[in-house]
């Protein structure tokens, strides 16, 4: 491109000044990006969470590990959207033909939106647990608690030796 410009500021005249400023002008915009940060973390209890760092939502759901211990799901009882949560409060249940298990908020924050999918087909938390099954999104207060939960490797070694 630089050298088309120069072919022809020679041609008509132009100093080697004006050239640099008709390249720097021809360039192409430069595009912004912006990086997101998708962060999955786990608890001891089998709830997972999806963070998106440029929403500061988690999308929290069961593990897979949960729902092949529960068996089929029969039931799913979720929180109220808006309601505001602390890390470690129970925020629903699940109950499947072999047993119930209380669900616990991973993160704190306020409840945004709830997977109502659930009510009529409590079945997904067995097809898809950690993508369609999710349960709830929750916007956080405090991101750091992130750090208190389990990556998938720790988690993977703490479900090994249950």
């Amino acid at each position: 491109m630089f050298t088309s410009v120069l072919r022809q500021a020679t041609k008509s005249g132009l100093s080697a000044r004006a050239v640099r400023k008709t390249a720097a002008y021809a360039s192409p915009s430069r595009q912004t990006f912006i990086r997101t940060l998708i962060t999955k973390k786990y608890t001891q209890d089998h709830e997972a969470v999806v963070f998106d760092d440029s929403t500061s939502v988690g999308t929290v759901s069961v593990t897979d590990y949960a729902q092949s211990s529960l068996g089929d799901v029969v039931f799913v009882e979720l929180p109220t959207v808006g309601s505001e949560v602390k890390q470690g409060d129970q925020i629903g249940a699940v109950e499947s033909v072999k047993a119930a298990s209380d669900i616990y908020a991973p993160v704190s924050g306020v409840v945004e939106a709830v997977n109502e999918a659930l009510a009529g087909q409590p079945g997904l938390l067995n097809k898809s647990p950690e993508d369609k099954g999710w349960l709830c999104k929750i916007k956080l207060s405090n991101a750091t608690e992130l750090d208190n939960l389990m990556t998938e490797e720790a988690y993977k070694e703490h479900c090994e030796n249950s």
